[in-house]
């Protein structure tokens, strides 16, 4: 495989959950900001209407109000972006005579916590779409809008104004990806990456790039990269793309890892170390927290300068740091992101991530043991306290993947992490 097939491989652990968790589910929306995770809606048996607040830092979640009147109803395939201390949902609702809201954005203040009020106009009802930042706009594309069948419409809105546009594709024929939905999106630079997803009925492995420069589209034809999918979930890092799981048909999930890279225009499939298997996983969520899933939009270069000066008489988050060697691959990060409370659970982490698999040919796996929660009394106080941006520059460069099915009925939310090793 050209370009990225010789990408180094990664390591995937499951983060296990307690009962103060949200319930499993799928078709629901995740975003992170400032060292959380925010998790709202989806299904398990039926549609919800729960939204969470999760801390990596302490492994502890916190359930947010959702009952206020300018709070989202229940809802299934919408989304979820961050931008500048707010979170913006859209969608998840279809239009029929027994709905009343007819454009479905809600608006989170995450300073003050609560729900604002905002306007509703424009853009109709819709789910199933994606939604990506690209400096002060929302690019919402796709989606179905009626059980007519998917959407080729392609809406922007104005943070600065609460404005909506529509940008293009309301044309048949028009060069786009066409009708879409349960696609995947991510924003780079000026730009946003549409792959693949269901046109009608039908999977699609097509890839596009939208210049907000030159407010037009492009095919990237590549020899390579994923099979047909839908129901997949990506994630920008650094300059390349992140793209997990998903399926060709709805009952068979696979847990591919694939990683495009924006310099070489090539893909390549991430390897898996041995004894680190992911799960199989559909409409699940994926997201990125640390310093190389930071949004284009925000300045590294603002909060770099903190790295070294934080926490003068804290230890450090994340300072569980661990050496994982197979041959001439070494992973050097903080990985193990749970927070451990004794050394009973230290050593059952090292069994963990050792497997048999592991042993069997040679892994060497050194910890510091200084798992910080054993010396810092971490809460959401403490955290609340500190400053984000450290927080953040001090969380390791981990992918998320939360939910999606299979599912388990009755059961915390399914949490598994992945890191790269990359040099």
């Amino acid at each position: 495989m050209p370009g990225m097939s010789q990408s180094r491989p990664c390591l995937w652990t499951q983060l296990p959950q307690s009962s103060r968790s949200p319930c499993d589910r799928y078709k629901h929306a995740c975003c992170s900001h400032d060292g959380h995770v925010y998790i709202l809606g989806g299904r398990d048996n039926s549609c919800l209407r729960d939204f969470w607040r999760y801390s990596v830092v302490c492994n502890e979640w916190t359930e947010l109000s959702c009952s206020s009147e300018a709070a989202p109803e229940e809802l299934e395939e919408h989304s979820m972006v961050a931008h500048e201390g707010f979170l913006y949902v859209f969608g998840g609702l279809l239009d029929s005579a027994y709905t009343s809201c007819k454009c479905a954005l809600w608006v989170f203040d995450i300073a003050k916590q609560n729900w604002v009020s905002c306007q509703r106009k424009r853009a109709p009802l819709r789910k199933g779409h994606s939604a990506v930042v690209v400096g002060s706009d929302m690019l919402v594309y796709g989606g179905l809008v009626d059980m007519k069948g998917s959407s080729q419409d392609f809406w922007g809105l104005d943070f600065d104004t609460m404005a909506w546009s529509l940008l293009s594709g309301c044309q048949p024929g028009s060069l786009g990806p066409g009708p879409r939905h349960s696609h995947s999106a991510v924003a780079h630079q000026d730009c946003m990456y549409l792959f693949g997803g269901l046109k009608g009925l039908n999977e699609q492995r097509d890839f596009w790039k939208w210049s907000s420069i030159s407010h037009t589209w492009s095919s990237l034809r590549t020899k390579s990269g994923p099979s047909k999918l839908m129901g997949h979930s990506a994630v920008a890092y650094k300059d390349s793309m992140l793209l997990f799981g998903g399926g060709e048909i709805q009952n068979s999930p696979n847990n591919c890892l694939w990683r495009y890279s924006f310099t070489s225009q090539t893909w390549g499939q991430v390897a898996t170390l041995p004894g680190s298997s992911p799960p199989d996983k559909i409409h699940h969520c994926c997201t990125g927290l640390g310093p190389s899933y930071t949004s284009d939009s925000s300045s590294p270069s603002s909060t770099s300068g903190r790295q070294d000066k934080l926490m003068e008489d804290k230890l450090r988050p994340f300072k569980n740091k661990g050496s994982y060697r197979a041959g001439d691959v070494q992973l050097d990060q903080c990985y193990e992101s749970k927070t451990l409370s004794d050394s009973s659970q230290l050593d059952h982490g090292k069994e963990h991530l050792m497997g048999k698999d592991a042993q069997q040919i040679g892994y060497c796996l050194s910890f510091e043991n200084k798992a910080f929660g054993n010396q810092w009394s971490c809460t959401e106080e403490d955290l609340i306290n500190e400053d984000d941006g450290d927080i953040v520059q001090h969380l390791p460069d981990l992918l998320l993947v939360l939910g999606g099915r299979p599912c388990s009925s009755n059961s915390p939310m399914s949490i598994w992490q992945m890191t790269l090793t990359d040099s």
